[in-house]
C-alpha cells in the first residue's frame, strides 16, 4: 500500500483502516475499533476524514430490531492509495505491443511470461506438502507481488486464494490475456491432481478475485 501525502500515527492509523476494508470488505467501525485497539470515536473520525477525502462511503444495514448499523467500504477512488504499477505506462506500453505483435504475437508473449510465473513459483511451492501449504505458498509470493492474498480453508479438502487487490488491474482490463494467464499460471504451478475454479472476478465487479482449490475429482 502507497504512503500517500500523510505522515505519521495519524496516517499509519488511516492506512490499517483502509487495509482493512480493502482485505474485508465492508465493516462497522465497531469492528475495527476492536481490531485496532483504539476507541469507536477515533475510528468514526478517521472515517469521516477519509469520507471527506472520497474513499470511503457509508450505508446503514438493519439487523432486525434495534437501529441499522452504519458499515464503511472503499470507494474506486482509495484506489489511489494501493499499489497500481505504474499504470499509464502499462497501458501505453501494452497498445504499442497489441499492435506491433498483433493477437497471435501477444499470446506468445503471455505464454513466455507465464511460464516464467509457473517457474518461479512451483520453486518456492514443490517442497511443500499439503494442498493447503502450496496454497498458502502461493497466497505468500502472491502478497509480495502486490495482490493482498490470503488463504481460507472450507473443510479438510477445499481451500480459497481470495486476493484482495489487483496492482496489474489497468493492465487486466485492457488485456484480458492477462487474468486468462493467472488462472492456467495457478494451475500448472499447483500440478494435475488440483482443480483451481475462479468463482469471484474483479473485472466482472467482485471486489476481489477468488479461487477455488481443490484435489481433482
Amino acid at each position: 500500500m502507497k504512503n500517500g501525502k500523510y505522515k505519521g500515527s495519524h496516517w499509519e492509523t488511516r492506512r490499517e483502516i483502509l487495509g482493512k476494508l480493502k482485505m474485508r470488505g465492508a465493516l462497522p467501525s465497531s469492528t475495527m475499533a476492536e481490531e485496532l485497539g483504539i476507541s469507536s470515536m477515533a475510528v468514526r473520525q478517521h472515517l469521516q476524514d477519509l469520507q471527506n477525502e472520497g474513499d470511503v462511503l457509508s450505508s446503514d444495514v438493519s439487523g432486525g430490531k434495534g437501529r441499522p448499523t452504519k458499515y464503511w467500504e472503499l470507494t474506486d477512488h482509495a484506489s489511489r492509495h494501493f499499489t497500481d504499477s505504474h499504470r499509464d505506462l502499462i497501458l501505453d506500453l501494452l497498445e504499442n505491443m497489441k499492435h506491433s505483435l498483433g493477437p497471435e504475437g501477444m499470446d506468445r508473449l503471455l505464454e513466455k511470461r507465464g511460464e516464467g510465473q509457473i517457474e518461479t513459483y512451483k520453486a518456492r511451492v514443490d517442497p511443500l506438502t499439503s494442498l493447503l501449504a502450496k496454497v498458502e505458498g502461493l497466497a505468500r509470493i502472491r502478497s509480495e507481488e502486490g495482490y493482498m492474498a490470503e488463504v481460507q480453508a472450507d473443510g479438510d479438502d477445499i481451500c480459497y486464494l481470495i486476493e484482495n487487490h489487483c496492482p496489474i488491474c489497468a493492465a487486466a482490463e485492457s488485456c484480458a490475456g492477462l487474468c486468462a494467464t493467472e488462472l492456467e499460471v495457478f494451475r500448472k504451478t499447483l500440478g494435475d491432481e488440483v482443480k483451481v475454479e475462479r468463482t469471484e472476478y474483479l473485472l466482472n465487479d467482485s471486489r476481489r478475485c477468488v479461487y477455488r482449490i481443490r484435489p481433482s475429482p
